[in-house]
């Protein structure tokens, strides 16, 4: 008999362990009674919860932690509003548009505490929020540490996409020996537009985007030839900033802009046309920007803009090509550490942004460096 009342005792345990936040109780104090969550994606999110005790409910707190690539672990707390009363009823609405929004694919943590008058606290145990775009019926393809998402198209379609995924991570690792340290999840959407629509303010241009400190890509592809050919190169670009900043990730220093495009688009592959013509003309006119120009962010300006990832492509080939993969992954390794680019260049390549201007110039200049 004591052998079956302990087995007993001890599948309610294991039934309490794995209950999740609505059914953790402290003993004689609150008791939390349901916990819900629902989901308006992308624009909000509502926590709700009912607890009780024998005494007044004087304090509910939500705690959440967002799943991402940090410096440091950052847990949020949230102080829910409500009249004390033995029985209590509570929300709290996460409003997307004031904080910025989550990516599809997406995870939060989250548990509860709870508090009553006569001084006792209970405290959940924590619970997983999967972030889901269910405006689609996703399906999944998984090679490696990749996996694509897509809703729109056939096997081929996303077979293709998913080849063009595995030779981008080919052309990358050839060229600077990085390679994917955590899974990667690509969101496929069928236009742009359901892409913008996954977001929260997006840009009226905005085709693809790389979530880097989620492990999350999203792009808008549609199934026409041209419109595949594109994604591909758009594939390559993105998957390029989410690799790169696996490796360099750091709380001191973010990569110069010139390194992080210009190894994206080394790794779309050959120059389009108006990036070829675009530097073409500014080499023979003369007005080509500086490289240490271009460790700062873009021109808004479309010519402006297109000569710079023009530029950066060159500048970032010019080095692996003379100086090699080796020492293109010792540059990266430097930047993980924190090192400001003139520092990096110097330690990696004995020079700084301005010699790296002088040599690229005088590799198709013909003129000798000074």
């Amino acid at each position: 008999m004591m052998k079956k009342i302990a087995l007993l005792l001890l599948l309610i345990c294991s039934l309490l362990a794995f209950a999740g936040p609505g059914a953790v109780q402290a003993a004689g104090g609150p008791v939390v009674q349901s916990s819900s969550v629902v989901m308006n994606f992308p624009g909000s999110i509502t926590f709700n919860i009912s607890a009780g005790s024998d005494v007044n409910i004087v304090d509910i707190r939500l705690h959440y932690l967002v799943n991402r690539l940090e410096h440091a672990r950052v847990v949020s707390e949230v102080l829910l509003a409500f009249t004390p009363s033995p029985k209590v009823t509570a929300q709290w609405v996460w409003d997307m548009r004031k904080t910025g929004g989550l990516p599809p694919g997406s995870s939060v943590d989250y548990w509860w505490t709870v508090a009553d008058a006569g001084g006792k606290t209970l405290e959940t145990a924590p619970a997983t929020l999967q972030v889901k775009d269910n405006r689609y019926n996703w399906r999944a393809l998984t090679r490696g540490k990749v996996t694509l998402f897509w809703y729109k198209g056939d096997d081929s379609f996303a077979g293709e996409l998913m080849t063009s995924v595995q030779d981008a991570l080919a052309r990358l690792a050839g060229n600077t020996g990085a390679e994917i340290a955590k899974p990667v999840s690509f969101y496929i959407y069928a236009t742009s537009a359901d892409l913008q629509g996954s977001m929260i303010f997006p840009q009226d241009w905005t085709g693809g985007v790389a979530f880097t400190r989620y492990g999350i890509i999203a792009i808008g592809i549609g199934t026409s030839r041209g419109e595949i050919e594109w994604g591909k190169g758009t594939v390559a670009h993105e998957l390029s900033h989410l690799v790169i900043n696996q490796l360099t990730f750091n709380p001191y220093n973010s990569l110069p802009t010139w390194l992080d495009e210009g190894l994206a688009m080394v790794s779309e592959g050959a120059l389009d046309a108006q990036f070829t013509s675009a530097l073409s003309q500014a080499k023979s006119q003369k007005r080509l920007i500086s490289v240490r120009s271009l460790a700062s962010p873009f021109s808004a300006y479309a010519g402006e803009s297109v000569l710079a990832y023009a530029e950066s492509y060159e500048v970032v080939k010019y080095l692996i090509d003379a100086y090699g993969q080796k020492k293109m992954f010792e540059l990266l390794s430097t930047f993980e550490q924190g090192s400001g680019y003139d520092e990096a260049l110097n330690k990696v390549y004995g020079f700084d942004m301005d010699g790296l201007n002088a040599r690229w110039r005088a590799s198709f200049e013909g003129a000798a460096v000074k």
